[in-house]
């Protein structure tokens, strides 16, 4: 009788070994792609460092680049990317109804986003928290001082919300100026119709360096109001799409945390440390496990990158946003960036 049992439990250990083993059906959305000879990627409109196409049309930025990894990925070409430039209030609904097949734009991930729009949240691509912006020349240090203050704000955002609930608890009565386009918002605060100007750290720095005719005029007051990790979503329904894209954005950090960079993927590529042989392919294929090849990662690094790098490039110390790599840093850096290990 133990024998028996023994041999049942044998059976049935090997049987689940074999199914974790199995190769992943690619899925609806990576067969459309595939079709077509594009990922479709929502994008903001215009936010620099993020997502913002040049004077010849070509889009750069954080997001921008989670893209053209994913691409990369899955096409072979990072440049086999459709960019949809989507303003915040038909975001989710792009997704939803298959316009895009991944929004990649500066997009919180929350509760009620997650249980009730029927979109996945993959992996964090940026920690941000909601800052505000004054002039210089108003002598604001705080924003405690903002009481009974106009400050503009976009509506559709979770920024919106944020005021309100940071005002309440402050007593600070602050007097919302609400537009629904972004350009909007920034041409009220930019003509002194709002002394303040609110959302993301990051969004502030773009704007102040894109739209401000000085920079300097303009400062980010100390306070975060708000946790605001950002990345890119999916539509639910297709656990293989949903699984690709978050390890895409898993396996450029942990390139980032073994050293393999763009210009040196080829070269890691005879590394006899088992974690880097299994990012790139050459000890192991974990493409199969998501329906795509064993080089997929090694694809996506060559494209755009490890994360560290695709930080840098676009809202890094030394790009023009100069926003410092803080919460963005790894894990074993000081900052909280912490991938799934690929294996």
């Amino acid at each position: 009788m133990k024998l028996n049992t023994v041999k049942i439990i044998a059976a049935v250990t090997a049987s689940l070994g074999a199914l974790v083993a199995a190769p992943a059906h690619a899925g609806k959305t990576l067969d459309g792609i595939k079709a077509r000879g594009q990922v479709i990627c929502g994008v903001h409109t215009g936010l620099a460092g993020f997502s913002a196409a040049d004077s010849t049309g070509k889009w750069n930025g954080l997001d921008s680049d989670i893209c053209r990894a994913i691409a990369a990925a899955t096409l072979g070409d990072g440049d086999k990317v459709k960019y949809v430039p989507l303003p915040a209030q038909a975001r989710f609904t792009a997704l939803q109804s298959g316009e895009v097949d991944v929004l990649s734009r500066n997009t919180t991930f929350t509760l009620t986003r997650d249980a009730s729009l029927g979109l996945n949240q993959t992996a964090v691509t940026y920690y941000d928290g909601q800052g505000f912006m004054v002039p210089v020349k108003s002598k604001i240090k705080s924003a405690k001082q903002l009481k009974g203050q106009t400050v503009c704000v976009q509506s559709g955002t979770t920024t919106e919300k944020n005021l309100t609930d940071y005002s309440k608890a402050n007593a600070l009565g602050v007097k919302p100026v609400v537009f629904e386009k972004l350009e909007a918002v920034e041409g009220a605060y930019f003509s002194g119709r709002c002394i303040a100007y609110t959302t993301d750290a990051s969004g502030l720095a773009s704007v102040r360096n894109k739209s401000a005719k000085n920079p300097a005029d303009h400062i980010i007051l100390p306070e975060i109001i708000s946790k605001e990790p950002l990345g890119p979503l999916v539509r639910r329904g297709d656990d293989e799409w949903f699984a690709i894209v978050k390890w895409v954005v898993y396996g450029l950090i942990e390139a980032e945390e073994y050293g393999v960079t763009q210009a040196n993927v080829d070269a890691m590529k005879t590394s006899a440390d088992p974690v880097v042989g299994r990012i790139l392919g050459t000890t192991e294929d974990t493409g199969k496990l998501l329906g795509l090849d064993k080089e997929w990662l090694a694809r996506a690094i060559k494209t755009t990158g490890n994360y560290g790098e695709i930080f840098e490039r676009n809202v890094g110390p030394k790009s023009a946003l100069q926003l410092p790599r803080g919460l963005n840093n790894l894990w074993n850096k000081g900052g909280i960036m912490y991938a799934y290990p690929v294996r």
